[in-house]
């Protein structure tokens, strides 16, 4: 018999690919959706991609209220806690974003602790900021964002704290072991239908003209599938419980993806910008753009992901970046976005 496996948040852009991924390997699949409206979206998506729906349920649970959350873990084998708030504008507050990133995140963790492995979604944006970074910062398992850093979006704040939490709660419950956190970098790659996210709205801008000018800033990037490939892969390795694992292939700046762009799709190079704008002169728009202040964290640091030890242990092949960055492009054009 099939294991079934919990995803949360399975309308949302990782989600869907994990999904995917499952039901391609035989798992059976609960998705967690706010509204069970959006399921049949979510069903036409994965089966046009090749997905077998017939293993497919959902169940509707919202990550602020308590209710569902009992129901849709029971049975489930294994626990992939995707779901999480990611606006593309980020809230004044800083803890704006918390209460459904953290408390949620502590309710799916409680619903599902007896589950053979619990698979949460954190990011590398739980590690990588603190004060006073060097130009170029090594990331590894072990750092922790400096919540206390009042240069933090709403956004690094929420995904720091709700992961901090999970680790505090299965300690404190004995299921450490049976716990396991990816931390994405930029999440590019294909989009499965038109509901594209934060991340692909980067792509989206770039190929647009939305952006004559762009901000002297670099982030680890990883490709989609093979985020989903490491949930899969941290539920089915027995040395994972306990881990951090990072996704990531290499580090590319704003200008080195506009680049890259520009040569994959030549007949869209003259809306993608090739000027990048003084930090000072992003510091100050930042007051007037929420948008922008989100990069406001990143600007005079190059990190560096550590991902040796995760290919060692899982054994997972990271696609290039360039090809996430490629593909994210031309999936747009397919879906018509851009």
């Amino acid at each position: 018999m099939a294991q079934k496996i919990l995803v949360t948040g399975i309308s949302g852009f990782i989600a869907k690919h994990t999904a995917l991924q499952l039901l391609q390997g035989g798992y059976e699949v609960c998705g967690t959706v706010r509204a069970l409206n959006k399921a049949d979206q979510v069903k036409r998506s994965l089966g046009d991609a090749g997905a077998d729906i017939s293993k497919l349920t959902f169940a509707a649970a919202d990550l602020l209220k308590d209710d569902g959350w009992a129901e849709a873990a029971e049975g489930c084998a294994g626990i992939m806690h995707v779901a999480s708030p990611f606006p593309t504008s980020q809230p004044r507050d800083r803890n704006a974003l918390t209460p459904a990133a953290r408390d949620g995140a502590l309710r799916v963790l409680r619903a599902g602790k007896k589950a053979e492995r619990i698979v949460m979604t954190s990011s590398m944006v739980a590690m990588m900021y603190r004060p006073n970074r060097p130009p170029v910062m090594p990331v590894s398992e072990k750092d922790w964002t400096d919540v206390s850093w009042q240069m933090l979006s709403a956004y690094i704040v929420s995904k720091t704290e709700a992961e901090q939490a999970a680790w505090d709660l299965a300690t404190e419950d004995g299921f450490k072991h049976r716990l396991v956190t990816v931390n994405p970098g930029l999440v590019l790659g294909p989009a499965l239908d038109d509901d594209i996210g934060a991340s692909l709205d980067l792509i989206r801008l770039f190929t647009t003209g939305a952006y004559p000018a762009i901000p002297p800033v670099s982030y680890p990037i990883v490709d989609v599938r093979d985020v989903a490939t490491l949930h899969i892969k941290a539920f089915e390795t027995p040395g994972a419980g306990g881990r951090r694992l990072i996704a990531a292939a290499e580090t590319l700046s704003l200008k080195d993806m506009a680049a890259i762009l520009r040569e994959a799709l030549p007949d869209r190079a003259k809306k993608i910008p090739r000027r990048e704008l003084p930090a000072f002169v992003v510091r100050i728009m930042a007051n007037f753009d929420r948008s922008i202040a989100s990069v406001i964290p990143d600007l005079g640091t190059v990190p560096q992901a550590d991902n040796s030890y995760v290919k060692a242990l899982t054994g997972i092949d990271f696609r290039t970046a360039r090809e996430a960055v490629v593909s994210s492009a031309r999936s747009l054009i397919d879906i018509k976005a851009i």
